[in-house]
Parts: C-alpha cells; structure tokens; sequence
C-alpha cells in the first residue's frame, strides 16, 4: 500500500511540474488594441474589440481575471476570428475563466475578444494556467485598420433581432460590424475607438465637450481620462465614422464648432501615426446635412490623402431585415456598409480589392 501512496504521490508531482502560468503581459501573449500593462503583470483594457491570442499545448487553459463591472468577451479556438464566435463567456468581478478543456492533449491557439464596451467594464487579465505548455505568441495581421467611432462600430444591439428591441449588454457584438468586416475581406487587424452616443462635437441629446470622442481618442482606456495613450501600434489605414449623435434628436452642431472639432481630431490621428497616414471619413446616413458637413471638415482642414465616403439612405433597409436594437444595423446592415466603404479602403491604400462575397448571413 505504502509502495501505490508513493507512485500516486510522484504522478501527481509530475503533472504540477508539468504545469506551466504565465502573467498577462508575458511576451507568449499578443495583444492588439490600446492596452495598459501593471506593475504586477497583468494587463488591462476596456476599448470594444480588443484582442489577444495565445497558444499552447496541453489539456486545459484557465485565466484568472477581474472585472470593474460586467463584461462579454467572444473566444475562438482553433480558428481564425469571424461573425461567429465558438463560445461567448460572462466575465464579473474577480474570477478564473476555464478557456479551454479536453481529455486529450494536443495543440491549441486561443483568440479572446473583448464583446463590450468600455462602459460596461474594464478587464485586467492576470494570468494564465496550462497544463501543458505555453507557445509563442501567435503573430497578428500585416495589415491594421484603426477604427473611430460611435455606436455602429462597437456592435450595439448588433444581434437583436427587432428593430425596436431593447439594447441588452450581451447582444452587443463588435466582431459583426462593418468595422470587423472590413478587416476580414483584406486580412487586416481591427481596433475599435469607439463609444456608444458619443459624437465629435454633441453627444446623444446633449452637449458636452468634455466627452465627445475627440477627447476620448486620446485615452488609454475609454472611460478613465487619467491616462492619455502613447502610440504603441501604426495603423496602415483610419477610419473615421462619427456624426450621428451630433445630429440626434432634430438638433445640429453649429458648422464652425463642427469644422473645428474634427479638424482637432484628425490632426490627433496624424500626431498619433505620422504625417502620411490615409484617412476615410464616413458620413452616417442620419441627416442630409451630414455629407455637406463632413466634406466641409476635411476641405477646411488642409489635410490631404483623405476621402469622405457617404453612407446614403439607401445603404440597407430601415426594418427588421437590415436593423438590430434602437435601430442600429444588425449583421446585415453592416455588411452593407462595408460593401460601400470596401472600394475606397482599396483605392486609397493600394490594397487589392478581394472579388468574394461580404461575408454570408
């Protein structure tokens, strides 16, 4: 009996051994998104859609995590990100998260994407467990696309299914917006700036300039103005698509206030990322003066190797087919949009136009 407690005892031993953690900010971990690594090792974030990936051999992954509130991230295992997640997880408070579990041992890449935004929470990941063995971290995209914006570009009730619907935290979905559909038909890497009702001069139904987006894209993290963000990555292309809650509730910013703000902004995106980067600039369909607003902005600027792209009316339907929560577009409205926006991203970055579809519903 003695000689069995003793192998027994030496076989658990092993697989402790065998077991391996790392901290959140370790090297074997890639992120991508405006991140903050602690002087613990850990690493926190609350922008939409940002992303780490990481890979390793064994049977299990854990994550031991913490969250200011309640937050929704996707995961996708042994395969590439898309519109459909393999499993959506529920992160609060402090908690270790099993991400992985299977009888057999094998090797295995995970991706975690951050599903809301930053009101909702802010994540700090801490560390992981395998039993295994961690791999290099997995390389990101060539190409990346740096995404600012509202509502439309966090995937705010995305994957509600009437248009009249209430927004519920968990059917917000930034890997199913135009945003995220671009990314994929020209393999790029996505970050998402954006915030829910925020605008470049009003918010939605108010006025506050203490909190429109072009004090927020400054920021490490979206809700916290403590920290302002030293660039870490250079996007090959930005995306600009804000407007809409400047134009809300039958009210408009004044032109010069409008001109003078978004100037403001675009100039932080070339302090941010060089004099050269290309800019796109998107006029949300909400008001017929926003056309005329935006190409005014960029034309008083006198900032060049920019394109206004308008997103008319006509662009998806305005019913249950094209519109998730509070009428926001749901999966299909954004595939529309990105079918509008796709030439201009080719045209302006050199890029080859994929001859594929948007994606499939």
């Amino acid at each position: 009996m003695k000689k069995i407690i003793l192998i027994a005892a030496a076989m658990l031993a092993g697989v402790v051994c065998g077991a391996e953690t790392i901290k959140g900010s370790d090297p074997k971990v890639s992120y991508v998104g405006r991140i903050e690594m602690q002087a613990d090792g850990s690493v926190s974030f609350d922008w939409s859609a940002t992303t780490l990936r990481l890979s390793f051999t064994g049977k299990q992954l854990k994550m031991v995590c913490s969250d200011t509130k309640t937050d929704y991230l996707n995961i996708w295992v042994d395969s590439e990100q898309g519109p459909i997640e393999d499993k959506v997880i529920k992160v609060t408070g402090d908690t270790v998260l099993t991400l992985f579990n299977n009888k057999k041992s094998g090797t295995h890449t995970v991706i975690l994407q951050k599903r809301t935004e930053g009101e909702q929470g802010a994540l700090t990941v801490r560390e992981f467990t395998t039993d295994g063995k961690f791999g290099s971290a997995p390389a990101p995209k060539s190409r990346l696309i740096e995404f600012i914006g509202d509502s439309y570009t966090c995937g705010y009730g995305i994957e509600n299914l009437h248009s009249n619907g209430p927004f519920i935290p968990s059917e917000e979905n930034p890997a199913r917006t135009y945003a995220a559909i671009l990314g994929r038909l020209f393999d790029a890497e996505t970050v998402h700036i954006s915030h829910s009702g925020r605008g470049i001069v009003r918010n939605y139904g108010d006025y506050d300039k203490t909190e429109n987006m072009v004090v927020r894209y400054s920021q490490t993290f979206d809700e916290f103005k403590k920290d302002q963000w030293a660039p870490t990555y250079k996007p090959d292309l930005v995306v600009i698509y804000l407007g809409t809650n400047d134009f809300s509730v039958d009210k408009q910013p004044a032109l010069w206030a409008w001109c003078r703000n978004y100037k403001a902004l675009l100039e932080k995106v070339r302090e941010f990322h060089g004099p050269d980067v290309p800019i796109i600039c998107m006029a949300s369909p909400c008001d017929e003066l926003m056309d005329d607003y935006v190409f005014t902005a960029v034309e008083r600027s006198g900032l060049k190797n920019i394109q206004v792209v308008p997103i008319t009316k006509g662009c998806f339907r305005y019913d249950d087919t094209d519109l998730g929560a509070a009428w926001h577009p749901n999966y299909s409205g954004n595939r529309k949009v990105a079918s509008v926006v796709a030439p201009f991203v080719s045209t302006i970055t050199g890029w080859d136009l994929p001859m594929k579809s948007y994606e499939l519903k």
